[in-house]
């Protein structure tokens, strides 16, 4: 009795029938089905003499469109695991748009396409095609597994001109419409339970030679190859070492081997043992294409051997087929190979060789550089020079001061000025220290980034290096020519009191002698002289003790003007050039993340990962001294996010 699982009945209505049902298609024989024509019955193929199922074109009937006593085909279901990895990609290719050229991205927009596209058709069906070169014995396979003379066989060459499709279980039309199988190349295997394991679900493709000269059939090999769930490889004894058929297809697909299937044909033509000698070479082979080979229940290729002419070897294909198709999992394993193989394209773009980011050490130097093309140190020096004449103005001899007043109304020209514009050649000078340190900065944020991340951040401090050195420039002129005096120390006044005292003495005692000149006061030289001795000694006295009372304070005062000068340079350089930095740098770690969990390498923990494959530094773990709040927005927030990622990205 023949088993109603390993039946599909398709049933017609006769013409001028009230609805009586047909005989049910059983026998391996086809028809073909053209809407409610009264004509569409059976067709006979004057070649081989059994009748063809040439059914559901694109507007084909519901027997095949889905709409079966089955119920609509479900959607393919993806794990959670390659759900996230799919979307991680998703997000990957949005944030790398603008970083990476369209070519970079085809493949990995190409797997997202196929796995949407692949997701929203049936989950009930496996989609195998079957590849070789010329002669292997393809389509004799085909049919063998068929049961049926389903792809034309002979010695002609090649004879397969275009893919044809056997589908063992209804509802597949979505899925060989997404291959461009048009209905007339659509059939029907012969349903027996005599036949061994039933196939159901199984949608076979059998696909022109690889190495056909027609362009055309080559073209419908590699469109086709990247579509199905899964692929045969029918190899012959005389060429299955064919160098093309390794380096352009198996080599490649080397991350797909848990759904391929390498079948070495016409071992009929083998003496005695000289088939298993072949088939071990095969596997040697295929274990140097970096193939894993699924042996002793481990995952990978499975390799057989068979005689697709005498039958020998087919049943054991057909019993892995069965049990390959059951497990419905050929599709999504498919995309994760798909997935893992644009993974292994992008990891020159996104796999650091060291850790990435600006050390402290560097951060430091840049702003050492910027400081220097300010003039910071000569600034704080003028700046203690000032301190200094301040306070020997407000401390010298009244004498000298008086001096200095008359100098200043004789000669006004020689009043105190800005400070001149420096020359040419220093502005020249200064515009080229600050250059080289937006370069050397770029090439220390960029060193051990992938080419393309790299030159993105070059270019950032590049186009924040605009405007800089005018920015600095206004700075040091700031610097040069500031809006107050320098602040007085506490003891100033005294300072001011004594050596008003010291004239007061000069002017008691100079008196005191004018009036025993004048006889008004009794002759008497000691007191005054030694009055007059005291002011005029105690003088130079007080200005030389506020002079070295001067040093520290004017010190002081000089350094402070220096590191605020620093501090600005940095804030300025900081805002226009590390900032930008800092936000390519934090894209780039973005992207990393992302394509991370594109690899799936996320199980033990995103720092593990991230260390796997090389840890992404930060800008630093502090930000430079008088950062204050210049540089705010998106850089600024890149500063933290970059600083909180180094601490646990490592």
């Amino acid at each position: 009795m023949q088993g109603a699982s390993d039946r599909r009945h398709a049933r017609v209505t006769r013409p001028g029938g009230d609805g009586a049902e047909g005989r049910a298609w059983d026998d391996g024989l086809i028809a073909r089905r053209v809407g409610d024509a009264p004509d569409s019955a059976e067709r006979r193929d004057g070649n081989n003499g059994h009748a063809r199922e040439e059914f559901f074109d694109q507007h084909g009937q519901d027997a095949h469109s889905g709409n079966t006593a089955h119920g609509t085909p479900n959607s393919t279901a993806y794990e959670p695991e390659l759900r996230a990895r799919l979307d991680a990609l998703r997000e990957l290719v949005g944030l790398s748009r603008t970083r990476l050229d369209g070519q970079t991205l085809a493949e990995a927009g190409r797997v997202l396409d196929q796995a949407a596209a692949r997701r929203g058709l049936s989950d009930r069906h496996t989609v195998v095609a079957i590849a070789g070169a010329t002669g292997s014995g393809k389509s004799t396979l085909f049919n063998a597994l068929a049961g049926v003379a389903i792809s034309d066989t002979g010695v002609r060459r090649p004879t397969t001109a275009a893919p044809i499709a056997c589908s063992w279980t209804d509802g597949a039309a979505g899925l060989l419409d997404r291959l461009a199988i048009p209905g007339r190349l659509r059939r029907r295997p012969l349903q027996h339970t005599s036949q061994g394991p039933g196939l159901d679900g199984l949608v076979l493709v059998d696909l022109p030679d690889h190495d056909s000269a027609a362009v055309e059939h080559r073209e419908h090999v590699d469109r086709i190859l990247t579509l199905v769930d899964a692929v045969i490889w029918v190899v012959d004894p005389e060429k299955y070492a064919d160098a093309v058929l390794h380096e352009r297809y198996l080599r490649p697909m080397a991350g797909h081997a848990e759904v391929s299937f390498v079948v070495l044909n016409q071992t009929d033509r083998l003496p005695g043992d000289a088939a298993d000698q072949v088939l071990d070479d095969l596997r040697r082979l295929l274990d140097e294409d970096g193939i894993a080979l699924g042996e002793h229940g481990e995952p990978g290729a499975t390799v057989l051997s068979l005689s697709a002419l005498t039958g020998d070897g087919i049943g054991e294909l057909r019993e892995v087929l069965g049990q390959f198709v059951a497990e419905r999992g050929a599709a999504a394993r498919r995309i994760s190979a798909d997935l893992d193989a644009a993974a292994a394209r992008l990891r020159p773009v996104y796999a650091a060789g060291r850790r990435i980011g600006l050390s402290e050490r560097a951060r430091e130097e840049f702003s050492d550089r910027l400081a220097d093309a300010v003039g910071a140190t000569a600034a704080g020096q003028a700046a203690e020079r000032a301190w200094r004449r301040n306070a020997g103005k407000a401390c010298g001899t009244p004498w000298l001061r008086l001096w200095r007043w008359y100098e200043d109304q004789r000669f006004p020209l020689l009043r105190a000025k800005p400070a001149p514009a420096p020359p040419a050649d220093e502005e020249a000078t200064a515009r080229q220290r600050v250059e080289q340190a937006v370069r050397t900065v770029g090439d220390e944020a960029a060193a051990g980034l992938p080419a393309p991340w790299a030159q993105s951040v070059k270019e950032a401090a590049a186009r924040g290096s605009q405007g800089l050195p005018e920015a600095l420039d206004e700075l040091a002129l700031t610097a040069a020519n500031p809006a107050r005096r320098p602040p007085r120390p506490g003891w100033w006044p005294l300072a001011v009191f004594a050596q008003a005292l010291m004239t007061l003495l000069q002017i008691v005692g100079g008196a005191w002698l004018l009036g025993q000149v004048i006889g008004v006061f009794p002759p008497n030289l000691g007191s005054p002289v030694l009055l007059m001795i005291a002011g005029i000694v105690g003088g130079p006295g007080v200005e030389w003790a506020c002079r070295m009372a001067a040093r520290g304070p004017a010190r002081r005062y000089g350094i402070e003007a220096e590191r605020k000068l620093r501090e600005a340079a940095a804030a300025c350089g900081r805002a226009q050039v590390l900032d930008p930095v800092a936000a390519e740098l934090l894209r780039y770690r973005e992207v990393r993340e992302q394509y991370v969990r594109v690899t799936g390498a996320v199980a033990a923990g995103p720092s593990v990962a991230l260390g796997s494959l090389g840890a992404a530094g930060a800008l630093g773990s502090a930000r430079p001294a008088g950062s204050g709040g210049s540089g705010g927005g998106r850089g600024a927030e890149a500063h933290d996010r970059v600083t909180e990622l180094s601490t646990t990205g490592r």
